[in-house]
């Protein structure tokens, strides 16, 4: 088979791990541009150098928010005087409120009030400094948000984290042993904001009325009980939740849609509408403010409700034509609306509940298109994190889906030598090159605030079985254990728990089940690896490597074919 017709098949495959990694229950449980002068590095960060004052941190102190600014120079002005602008996300320039201002200095602070809570909330906002010219207000610095909204968190738990082993659970077997049998320690689950969003047919679970910012906003009762009663059974088993939280465009969230994938783009039958997020008009805006801060709250673990330690915002959004749509293929207009609903995401939830953590999403196709409308997931981070630099640095993580090149190819510890490199020009990053992405994430510039690597969460990563029980059983062993094996990785969401009959289409047996419940060899493998039989499993997968699978992790053994 050639390597052209071998990628068709993984484009048709993608397609349907995209719609299958969306999911959602509805009722089955019980219980821009960047600016002129910007140059960027291998690095992806970059100086904007047209403007001469810097915003060091925008911070929330009490009821107030402190910026402080410094200057390479000080730029001409009418008056002698900086002005502090609040911009909306969708507004760009000195167009917002001036919430404050101060004479003209190489260091200065502005103090104005967060207003939290209220129709002029600052929360989410966008800063920048002005100065008057000519008549006019210019801006004279880049735009920066609040970079700890977790100062005013009133609904914060402490986190559920015991392990990095995890799942993407059967939506059907929430009330079975499987999961506890597995000794699994987190599951990533999906929320389709169009379904949890709106009003509720069902008179027994009455519309949620959410009071934000001076406005109400509705949830349906029905669906929002039954993400309760999931988060809740996860919870009592004393697993982690992480919820990734997906825009379908359903009716009731039409005004969610960025108004540049409202063009008509249709998807393949195989594949589940998601679009980009809609950061450029205020009543969808607004609403997505709304919806973070009551996702934040609600599932804080301090309501009844549940506790969800990891959100993912989207799924896959380097997909641009897939998973996460938006109208144009520029890479910076794509990136920089991402980072808006991203900070809304962020600043709403953590917020509520401090010890949130808040997730991007990428797939493994690191340096080489499987869609020539899709943007490589290396392009995607590294501008990511360029605007996450230049407009207030925070505590972001990265969500990444290493699955092997092509998705069906069985052998996750001896892939195709023409997809899987061991440097950082490889086409794709897989389990078994791994460490090149915790390597690049370890960067001066993309370091966490506290200096710390990001957590990365591998959580989406599968391994199919449609070429042999016994292979599938060696690669779920392989990845796990080089998850296990790096530090610098938080989760392993093995996908998925069962068969999905359309994946298998693709050669996709993706589940440690088939599609009639019967456990494969891999679901044995996997319950044993971290426990008291792993000396077993690791057998088991040695055995079928031909290699001990010990001693080929720990000394970093990469093989091709």
């Amino acid at each position: 088979m050639t390597v052209k017709k071998i990628q068709l098949i993984s484009d048709k495959a993608r397609k349907r791990i995209c719609a299958g990694a969306i999911a959602v229950l509805t009722a089955t449980a019980t219980f821009m541009t960047v600016p002129s002068g910007t140059a960027f590095t291998e690095g992806g960060i970059a100086e904007a150098a047209d403007r001469p004052v810097s915003i060091s941190s925008c911070v929330i102190s009490g009821d107030q928010v402190v910026c402080s600014i410094s200057c390479k120079s000080l730029p001409a002005s009418d008056d002698g005087m900086f002005y502090l602008y609040a911009d909306e996300v969708y507004e760009d320039g000195a167009k917002g409120k001036v919430v404050a201002k101060t004479s003209r200095a190489k260091n200065a602070q502005f103090s104005f009030a967060l207003n939290l809570n209220s129709a002029d909330s600052n929360l989410s906002r966008k800063f920048l400094v002005a100065v008057r010219r000519g008549g006019s207000m210019v801006q004279v610095s880049n735009e920066h948000y609040i970079t700890n909204p977790e100062a005013v968190a009133a609904h914060t738990s402490a986190r559920m984290t015991t392990g990095k082993k995890g799942i993407l659970p059967d939506q059907f077997k929430l009330t079975s042993d499987e999961i506890l049998d597995l000794g699994i320690k987190q599951v990533v689950y999906n929320m389709n904001l169009g379904y949890l969003c709106g009003e509720t047919t069902d008179a027994q679970y009455p519309t949620i009325s959410y009071q934000y910012d001076g406005q109400t906003y509705k949830f349906n009762g029905k669906i929002v009980t039954e993400y309760d009663n999931i988060v809740k059974v996860f919870n009592l088993q004393g697993i982690e939740v992480t919820m990734a939280i997906l825009n379908n465009g359903a009716e009731a969230t039409q005004d969610l849609i960025h108004p540049l994938a409202k063009d008509g783009h249709t998807w393949s039958a195989l594949a589940w509408p998601g679009y980009a997020f809609n950061t450029a008009e205020p009543v969808g805006t607004k609403h997505l403010e709304a919806i973070a801060a009551f996702l934040g709250e609600r599932y804080s673990g301090t309501e009844n409700c549940g506790q969800v330690d990891n959100w993912i915002i989207g799924n896959e959004v380097n997909a641009r034509t897939e998973c996460y749509y938006l109208g144009t293929d520029d890479l910076d207009v794509n990136v920089n609306n991402y980072v808006k609903a991203f900070r809304i995401f962020y600043n709403g939830i953590r917020s509520q509940n401090a010890g949130a953590q808040i997730y991007n999403s990428l797939d493994q196709e690191w340096a080489r298109k499987s869609n020539p409308g899709c943007f490589l997931s290396k392009d995607y981070l590294d501008r990511f994190n360029y605007y996450m630099n230049r407009e207030g640095n925070i505590d972001w993580g990265l969500s990444f889906h290493p699955y092997d090149a092509p998705l069906y190819d069985p052998y996750a510890w001896k892939g195709q030598a023409v997809y899987v490199k061991n440097n950082i020009k490889t086409p794709y990053i897989t389990m078994q090159n791994l460490h090149i992405l915790t390597d690049y994430m370890q960067q001066k510039d993309f370091l966490a605030p506290s200096g710390d690597v990001r957590s990365i969460s591998l959580a989406e990563i599968g391994f199919t079985s449609s070429f042999g029980e016994d292979l599938q059983a060696a690669s779920v062993a392989y990845g796990y254990l080089v998850a296990e094996a790096n530090p610098y990785i938080d989760s392993f969401m093995l996908f998925r728990q069962t068969d999905d009959a359309h994946e298998m289409e693709s050669n996709l047996a993706l589940g440690l089940c088939g599609t009639d419940g019967s456990h494969k060899m891999a679901y044995d493998v996997y319950r044993n690896i971290d426990g008291a039989d792993a000396a077993s499993a690791k057998k088991t997968a040695s055995d079928i490597i031909g290699m001990d699978i010990d001693q080929m992790i720990a000394s970093g053994t990469f093989l091709t074919r």
